[in-house]
């Protein structure tokens, strides 16, 4: 079992190139927030843009459209149900987060098909929420990309086929072998795990808990995954995922010092400053990943 330590958080989060721009920084397409799941979307979205994307779109319900921008003008978003638009944003993204808040209906089933059947190796997909309920149901096969999965616990139950008492070491491994080679399984639970098929030990979370069991925390965590997973590239998406999802429960972890339950929106704001703060060098307090201000 491996543990995020400083050194690992400090190789992923770098100071950016005074000659770079947005382009460097990933360009995204986000897929969801379906009827009457906006808000997860939107969560998603303003995750991925608080850490740091370069470009984000998002497909959407056309009802969600001016709600996102009220909140997120920096996005940017059209019809999910624009098939042309579609196609042409699923061609030019460099990461797919596809699931927040996505129905499972025949809508969410067709957008699950279209991205499959689009998506090319060299592209990050990341499966979450509604797109793992609708990739189990529909047993489909899973395309060539750089995969990634985000299931809770009844989700990991229902794609594994591993009941919750029983998801342990052995039997997520071996389920874990039986997906293509590289694919990235981000394990929620109490003690959250990050595995990559093909690698034996796999990273364990030491921060987080209960105070995060309320609705959009994954959302927010499937648009942090997003966001890191189209910049960084000095290290493994692997790596990206990991300090991702750290990151996640590590601002929540101190957040609840002064707060009952911990809302995924007051993640978001944090996650700009934290990140300045590892990518300065500036902390210190390596036994827990806080820092005071």
């Amino acid at each position: 079992m491996l543990r995020v330590d400083k050194k690992l958080l400090q190789q992923v989060i770098v100071s950016r190139q005074s000659d770079s721009y947005k382009g460097d920084y990933g360009r995204l397409l986000l897929i969801g927030g379906t009827y009457p799941y906006g808000g997860a979307i939107m969560m998603a979205a303003l995750a991925a843009v608080q850490s740091g994307a370069g470009l984000v779109t998002v497909a959407t319900n056309q009802e969600n459209i001016s709600a996102l921008h009220s909140q997120l003008p920096e996005a940017m978003a059209f019809a999910v149900t624009d098939q042309d638009l579609l196609a042409e944003q699923i061609a030019k993204a460099g990461v797919i987060l596809l699931g927040p808040g996505l129905k499972d209906n025949d809508l969410g089933a067709h957008l699950v098909e279209l991205v499959f059947d689009r998506v090319q190796p060299h592209q990050v997909l990341i499966l979450d929420g509604g797109a793992i309920s609708l990739y189990t149901r529909l047993a489909l096969p899973l395309p060539q990309a750089h995969l990634v999965f985000t299931p809770h616990q009844k989700e990991w139950e229902a794609m594994s086929g591993i009941a919750i008492g029983d998801q342990g070491e052995e039997t997520t491994r071996l389920t874990l072998s039986q997906l293509p080679p590289a694919s990235i399984l981000v394990q929620k639970g109490p003690q959250t795990k990050i595995w990559q098929q093909g690698q034996a030990d796999y990273y364990q979370l030491t921060v987080g808990g209960p105070y995060q069991a309320t609705g959009g925390m994954g959302d927010t965590l499937a648009g942090m995954i997003a966001g890191f997973a189209g910049q960084f590239p000095q290290v493994t998406l692997y790596e990206r995922v990991v300090v991702a999802t750290h990151l996640h429960s590590a601002i929540a972890d101190d957040l609840s010092k002064k707060a009952y339950v911990v809302l995924p929106t007051s993640i978001n704001k944090e996650i700009p400053k934290w990140m300045k703060k590892w990518s300065d060098n500036l902390n210190e307090n390596v036994e827990n990943e806080t820092f005071s201000w």
